[in-house]
């Protein structure tokens, strides 16, 4: 079974994350408390999400049984789902890059990753039926204007999102935001800013209890937020 998100795959450089998680790079790559980070020359943005799992080869025919193409990498399994490319990896992750700032103001971990769906029954069949994860929430707003579909995989979410006015279509999905965790966003938020980023003030977030920010440049074309005092969906 998939037990975490390993890495996430970014077009772009190391040294930009750097300065937004507060942490130091390692081999060209960061890891936080639950997810890594590793970087190539391509377009920037999101470029691909790699899972964890205890059983690479049980996993893999798991996937295959399932209508889902694999094909075998170096160090893994690679595939993909509706225009989204996906890895496979045996392991647990490696500890957390060091911190390159006091804790509070520094990245903690992930909180969320989006993937936006112009179909979202699509989307709960291939992340639930076919990947396994567990759907936690489905939820639609008319004030967000979104259908928004929580998946549970190790201590985050994988949150599928659709835009309630576009209706539904057969389109590919994009990889498109990230989330993550801050202990203190106001000290996050002020570090940022000294580093000369664009980050907006502190808001109520839709969690009760909890805040979160905008960081609008330096994060290689990822749609990014802060997000403090967190609690599970």
């Amino acid at each position: 079974m998939i037990t975490a998100l390993d890495h996430l795959v970014i077009g772009g450089s190391a040294a930009a994350y750097e300065t937004l998680l507060g942490r130091r790079a390692s081999d060209g790559g960061l890891r936080t408390g639950n997810v890594g980070l590793r970087f190539d020359d391509g377009p920037a943005g999101l470029r691909s999400m790699t899972f964890a799992t205890t059983d690479l080869e049980k996993e893999a025919k798991l996937l295959e049984r399932r209508a889902v193409k694999t094909e075998r990498t170096d160090d893994g399994v690679a595939f993909s789902g509706h225009g989204v490319a996906f890895g496979l990896f045996a392991g647990t992750g490696e500890a957390a890059s060091p911190l390159a700032s006091e804790n509070a103001a520094a990245v903690v971990g992930l909180d969320h990753v989006v993937v936006r769906t112009p179909n979202p029954e699509r989307a709960i069949a291939f992340y639930a039926g076919r990947l396994g994860l567990d759907l936690r929430l489905d939820r639609s707003n008319p004030q967000w204007g979104a259908r928004l579909l929580f998946f549970r995989c190790g201590d985050l979410v994988v949150e599928i999102a659709h835009d309630l006015k576009k209706g539904i279509s057969d389109g590919p999905d994009h990889l498109w935001g990230l989330s993550w965790r801050v202990p203190d966003i106001a000290a996050a938020a002020a570090r940022l800013k000294t580093a000369g980023l664009d980050v907006s003030e502190p808001r109520d977030g839709r969690r009760p209890g909890s805040q979160v920010c905008t960081v609008k440049n330096g994060t290689e074309g990822v749609p990014t937020i802060l997000i403090g005092g967190v609690g599970r969906w």
